[in-house]
């Protein structure tokens, strides 16, 4: 088994929001983005890698098998749209209280002990006589470990690979990884279903989690904890992951650089959340609406792979603001009521937007200080999701009192506004070359934190 290895040298500084430069080489010139292929070449990724795939293929099954359990268990639709809907509310719970987790102790043991109690909730589904309520507890167990999982994955990153393009790049594998496991997960789950019960699929999805702890066991560096304190230092968890999140709030460029990754998801999910209710309208049966739900992750998927391919990282800088405004806009589309294949070719453009991250991305790793990068990566993912689970819920609301022609394209209005404003506040709060960034002043991640820029 090759050994893991340390952040692959790219010899890169990352892009200055406020000058949009592009990254540079050893010498001095512009550097060549080497696209996914570099970011493969880091065995440590490869098994982070194949262990994300894994767990997120376990959770989209997980959703699929306990909403078909507790149906058949209870005969509620309630009920069972509402194991969906704990997948993301808890989020907030794990993103706040519990955020410290990722910079307080080493991260391989976060990820293997997330995945091991995932895995332990999962085969909680399993007993033969559990109660519903106990199922659907179980599912918030899941979702309140996401949002350290995610966020403690996504500060090792930073680690392997250092905070340049191939962390950039690495974070796109990741999101490609996620709206894959969409479409294979529902589509690998509705045939499980077919030929065994949930039971035995819930069985599996627990096998997933633990497949993915032995890989993030074997596969990744034992590092030390972000967090240097130690002991009585450290605090009550509580207390350091509430004293944490006002710590990145309090600042200005960080509350921006968040809003901007919260805004866009939240008014993209609005017309997402009526596609059921709006092929009922446009009667196009089952078929229709699973084209419909698979269009958006369609868009988003190969939008992430051509933009991470062929654009260098200057030229993905300069989308961010443009992708950012450009994800709201195709549901305004929706005031026309259009036809099935009207209707996908405007969610597949939804979809695209989720290249805006690019930038994002390397500017917010930028923005947060060494000792919390874990942390607000946690509040980052929780709040993204948090903010969804709320946008989604409003729009049934909203579709309970105005026709979906009006709801689905009141996203798209109400969305520019917020994302132009959002946008303005992030230009307003970009910093110099000579600023706070430390990226911008020349250093990259190594495996024991921050080091010179060497271009060796």
């Amino acid at each position: 088994m090759p050994s893991p290895s340390g952040p692959a040298p790219s010899g890169r500084l990352p892009v200055c929001p406020d000058t949009g430069a592009a990254d540079t080489g050893p010498q001095g010139g512009p550097a060549r983005p080497d696209g996914y292929r570099a970011v493969f070449a880091v065995p440590e990724f490869r098994f982070v890698f194949a262990a994300h795939l894994l767990s997120s293929l376990g959770v989209v099954v997980c959703e699929i098998a306990l909403s078909v359990l507790v149906f058949r268990l209870t005969a509620s639709p309630l009920l069972s749209a509402l194991t969906f809907a704990l997948g993301l509310l808890p989020y907030v719970v794990g993103g706040t209280l519990l955020s410290a987790v990722a910079d307080r102790y080493p991260a391989r043991r976060v990820l293997v002990g997330c995945d091991v109690l995932c895995a332990l909730a999962a085969a909680g589904m399993v007993v033969p006589g559990t109660p519903v309520v106990v199922l659907l507890v179980l599912r918030c167990v899941l979702a309140a470990i996401a949002p350290v999982f995610a966020g403690t994955r996504a500060a090792t990153l930073g680690e392997i690979l250092g905070e340049g393009e191939l962390f950039v790049l690495g974070r796109s594998v990741i999101r490609i990884v996620n709206q894959s496991a969409q479409l294979a997960g529902f589509a690998a789950g509705g045939l499980l279903l077919v030929v065994v019960s949930p039971g035995a699929v819930l069985a599996l999805t627990a096998g997933a989690f633990l497949g993915s702890a032995l890989l993030l066991r074997l596969g990744t560096l034992a590092r030390p904890a972000r967090d240097g304190a130690r002991g009585a230092e450290r605090g009550a968890l509580l207390a350091a992951s509430l004293g944490g999140i006002r710590r990145l709030l309090a600042d200005r460029r960080v509350r921006a650089l968040l809003l901007l990754t919260w805004l866009p998801p939240a008014f993209v999910v609005i017309p997402e959340a009526l596609l059921v209710a709006y092929a009922g309208l446009l009667g196009v049966g089952p078929a229709g609406t699973g084209l419909l739900m698979c269009a958006m992750p369609v868009g988003a998927v190969v939008a992430e792979s051509l933009v991470g391919t062929f654009l260098g990282p200057r030229a993905r800088a300069r989308l961010t603001f443009p992708m950012g405004v450009f994800a709201v806009l195709p549901s305004l589309g929706f005031a026309a009521q259009p036809s099935l294949g009207w209707a996908v070719l405007l969610l597949v453009l939804t979809g695209t937007g989720i290249s805006y991250n690019f930038g994002v991305d390397r500017w917010f790793v930028a923005a947060v200080p060494d000792e919390l990068l874990g942390q607000a990566m946690t509040v980052m993912q929780a709040g993204r999701m948090t903010v969804m689970g709320l946008a989604m819920g409003l729009a049934g609301v909203g579709a309970e009192y105005a026709p979906l022609r009006v709801v689905m394209p009141a996203a798209g209005v109400l969305g520019a506004v917020c994302v132009l404003a959002v946008i303005f506040e992030v230009r307003r709060t970009e910093r110099g070359p000579v600023g706070a960034d430390r990226a911008c002043a020349g250093a990259v991640r190594g495996t024991d934190g921050p080091v010179p820029e060497t271009g060796k």
